[in-house]
């Protein structure tokens, strides 16, 4: 789960990380009345999405302007416009992708004197299982530049479980960021609160970009992005409070609701399968028979007729589907169980796209019977290639 800057910014300062001075605002006079609450004589205007690289991002609508979604404003009247320029317009980013995403907030910041930009974040490292820091100097809104052409600027370590964050942890941050005297002892100490907030509230993900140095030579995170484990959200209410459905794909939200694992993708044929490993293969080999998955959708071991049926709204609820694959290895779940969810949906929902079944496992002459026996037009698949050259061809031909 991801939460907004502004919000990323107030567990900063409950776990007393250095952050600049701001409010959130929905609406222009909110807006207005943040930067008022602020000394000034500079404000930054925030556009909060879920994506970054806001500040090179242009709006579609042309009333938005040209500026971004980060802009500096140096009077009030400045930061009424940019909030109306900026607010429901449709912002695109490069991790946005084309169609962009909906300003709905905004974030209103004190202005601060930056000497320096640096980079500094933080993630679980599955190939180490530990929590890794990633620090640059090359901080700023080109840091994926950097990443691509100069990674030997980018420095990367893990921190011991069974020893946790020790201060020559802090000690190595400092002396890759170039940090000296004040400065570097700030950083040992954020590094030591971050480490703490990162473990406690089961992040996978926090980066600050910027991490600046002020003119005063002060370390302050300018920016905040979160990423929760999902799996462990009941232990954080505060976070789950954080979320805002807006920012989310509509047909995911849905699917959580029936405990389906889903997540939309760009291509056009649809996918139902148990487990997520095969759901990996089986879209692996659409894409290597010349065709794109729409979606990931792992029903999980034990669905039921109803939450197949689920599954199947969910696939057809998206235009771009041209057909669908069902994949199912029947361990715990029964094919013919499978198939009687199959057989419920295609005729419920009257489905016209093609539809190739291929079934193994426990049950599976008895759910291959049903199918064939339904009277529908549902193509059988001997094993998973097989599946996928079919699907592959009926789609070419409605195509």
């Amino acid at each position: 789960m991801n939460i907004h800057e502004h919000q990323a910014k107030e567990l900063y300062r409950q776990y007393g990380i250095p952050t600049g001075k701001g409010g959130a605002a929905f609406s222009v006079e909110e807006a207005v009345e943040a930067a008022k609450q602020l000394p000034g004589p500079v404000w930054v205007v925030k556009a909060q999405i879920h994506a970054g690289g806001r500040g090179k991002g242009t709006f579609k609508e042309k009333e938005a302007g040209e500026k971004g979604g980060v802009r500096l404003a140096k009077s009030i009247d400045e930061v009424k416009q940019f909030a109306g320029e900026m607010l429901g317009r449709t912002l695109v980013t490069i991790q946005t992708g084309d169609a962009g995403r909906v300003v709905r907030r905004l974030y209103v910041e004190d202005g601060t004197a930056i000497d320096k930009e640096l980079y500094l974040s933080m993630l679980v490292d599955r190939a180490t299982s530990r929590v890794a820091f990633i620090a640059s100097t090359e901080g700023g809104m080109d840091i994926e530049k950097v990443a691509h052409d100069t990674p030997e600027k980018i420095l990367t370590f893990s921190v011991d479980p069974a020893s946790g964050f020790q201060p020559f942890h802090g000690r190595k941050l400092a002396f890759a960021l170039g940090l000296k005297g004040e400065a570097a002892k700030q950083m040992q100490a954020m590094a030591a609160n971050l480490y703490r907030m990162f473990l406690e509230k089961d992040m996978s993900l926090l980066e600050i970009n910027p991490l600046v140095v002020t003119k005063e030579g002060n370390l302050i995170a300018l920016d905040g992005k979160m990423n929760f484990d999902s799996n462990a959200l009941f232990r954080h209410p505060e976070i789950v409070a954080y979320r805002d459905i807006t920012e989310e794909e509509p047909s995911e939200i849905e699917a959580s609701k029936h405990d389906l694992a889903f997540i939309k993708l760009d291509g056009n044929i649809g996918c139902l399968v148990n487990g997520a490993g095969l759901a990996m293969a089986t879209m692996d080999i659409i894409k290597l028979y010349g065709a794109e998955p729409a979606n990931f959708l792992d029903v999980g071991g034990g669905a039921s007729k109803e939450k197949v049926r689920e599954a199947f709204k969910l696939i057809l609820a998206d235009p771009a589907v041209k057909g669908i694959l069902v994949n199912i290895f029947g361990g715990i779940m029964r094919c013919d169980i499978i198939a009687e969810g199959v057989i419920a949906a295609a005729r419920e929902m009257a489905i016209t796209v093609p539809l190739v079944v291929r079934l193994e496992g426990t049950n599976v002459e008895l759910g291959k019977k049903m199918l064939a026996e339904s009277g529908l037009k549902i193509v059988p698949a001997d094993d998973l290639a097989d599946a996928a050259r079919k699907i592959t061809a009926e789609v070419k031909k409605v195509a």
